[in-house]
């Protein structure tokens, strides 16, 4: 991986100063209908903005008059020293936002010192992202549109292309209804070939693709103790909580409410990913404190790549490392390990959320969007 101290151009650093700058910046390049798929959920978009106010309505509980001389918001993962407990999660079609796609974020987050999930209906594809960013620790996410032949021959590719590990979305049995794109005639993905093996996936499928991959099977889309438990019992390695930004089942709870009854279902035998409306530096520490190991960034990844390509989402993560940072000295800490709940404390939301709610400071038209 390319040495963290590696930063963004100078243009880059000048143009933005705050994360809604890149907001900002964003939605001035993408058409209405590019923006809407960032900003846009499922039917009421309840879950979308449950995501958000799961976070919001946790607030920090400070220490004070400790030595945080020595901040570090760095964690290892897949046997990787990071930067930040960040995974560029995995969206599909990010060539809607810069023109070489996931080539542009895996090289972004080798660049600055991250991990990097590559969707299977995202360009350019497992080859082509690795010959983009050969040193950056890649990991593979898949929708199930073929029969075990076609998900082995798949999970050979991505194994053979370095990818550090392989991950199973298990919440899009059926396709959702996305009304913002529905009301104006943007329909995306109508009638993908070989959608009838996503709906009859069950637990023997894991089964069969654990027994076949020689790299950790992740599992994204759980949402409950449950399943978390049901995963543990397969073998699965990394237990992935997310609810697909809230784009899948409407009136779903907010993956921060959803999070710490599967750490404690899990107990430390699988690493804990979370996702849905990480916004902001004091999310991502929120996230680590409640007892994730990793977050996935799945928004702000497009839009730092809308604002500025590679370089725009370099600089988002800078950013979000900046507010991590400050996070943690004024917790009174100076390591993500030594997070935890009592950090945290539950409060009323104070204003409605939606998906850029964590950005207040966008103008009134800026904010007319969401």
């Amino acid at each position: 991986m390319t040495s963290a101290k590696q930063a963004t151009p100078p243009a880059a650093q000048e143009t933005f100063l705050t994360l809604h700058e890149i907001v900002q910046k964003a939605r001035q390049k993408l058409n209405h209908d590019h923006w809407d798929y960032i900003v846009g959920g499922t039917e009421t978009e309840t879950t979308l903005r449950r995501n958000r106010s799961s976070l919001d309505a946790l607030a920090f509980r400070p220490r004070i008059l400790r030595d945080v001389s020595r901040i570090h918001a760095g964690t290892s993962f897949l046997g990787r020293e990071l930067r930040l407990p960040l995974i560029l999660a995995p969206v599909g079609s990010l060539e809607l936002f810069a023109p070489e796609a996931a080539a542009a974020a895996a090289r972004a987050a080798g660049e600055f010192g991250i991990a990097h999930m590559l969707s299977s209906v995202c360009e350019p594809g497992i080859e082509a992202v690795q010959h983009a960013a050969p040193d950056a620790l890649r990991l593979f996410q898949l929708y199930v549109h073929g029969d075990p032949a076609w998900v082995d021959a798949i999970a050979a590719r991505a194994e053979a292309c370095g990818n550090a590990a392989f991950c199973l979305t298990v919440d899009t049995a059926v396709y959702s209804r996305r009304e913002r794109d529905l009301a104006k005639r943007n329909i995306r993905r109508s009638g993908v070939p070989g959608r009838e093996h996503q709906l009859a996936l069950t637990w023997r499928d894991v089964d069969r693709l654990k027994s076949k991959l020689k790299v950790p099977l992740i599992l994204k889309g759980i949402a409950t103790a449950e399943d978390a438990l049901m995963a543990i019992d397969h073998g699965v390695d990394m237990v992935y909580v997310s609810n697909h930004g809230g784009r899948q089942l409407d009136h779903g709870r907010g993956s921060m409410d959803v999070l710490p009854e599967i750490v404690k279902a899990v107990n430390k035998q699988a690493t804990v990913i979370v996702d849905g409306g990480f916004n902001r530096g004091s999310d991502i520490v929120k996230a680590i404190a409640a007892g994730a190991d990793m977050v996935g960034l799945g928004r702000m990844q497009c839009l730092g790549l809308a604002a500025d390509g590679a370089a725009g989402l370099v600089r988002t993560l800078e950013l979000l490392e900046a507010e991590v940072n400050i996070c943690l000295g004024l917790l009174g800490v100076n390591t993500l390990k030594e997070l935890n709940a009592s950090y945290l404390h539950a409060v009323p939301a104070l204003e409605p959320s939606g998906a850029l709610s964590a950005f207040p400071l966008l103008s009134l038209e800026e904010r007319s969007f969401y």
